[in-house]
């Protein structure tokens, strides 16, 4: 896919190089129905250390903060951390 198809897709250049591609971005997000507490932490765990292999975690954590994407891990943070990120700088 060249640079130029990525971005008539909508694609930021650094998503293409995000280890969460593919079969294994299930566990970015919850499932549509009911999750344990045990359940999440165990999926929001396995994401994070996807997270910190990643070489592009930085990007990723920047672009959800930019949209304040509601849901989710992303830059190896959950929504809450995200949020509370917001608030901190905010505050500062």
């Amino acid at each position: 896919m060249s640079a130029q198809q990525i971005e008539d897709q909508g694609i930021e250049l650094w998503q293409v190089k995000a280890e969460c591609r593919g079969p294994q971005s299930e566990v970015f997000f919850p499932p549509p129905q009911f999750e344990r507490k045990v359940d999440r932490l165990q999926r929001e765990r396995r994401a994070k250390r996807i997270c910190d292999q990643c070489a592009v975690m930085d990007q990723c954590l920047a672009y959800s903060l930019s949209i304040r994407e509601p849901h989710g891990i992303w830059g190896g943070l959950n929504e809450h951390e995200r949020k509370s990120l917001l608030e901190f700088a905010a505050l500062n």
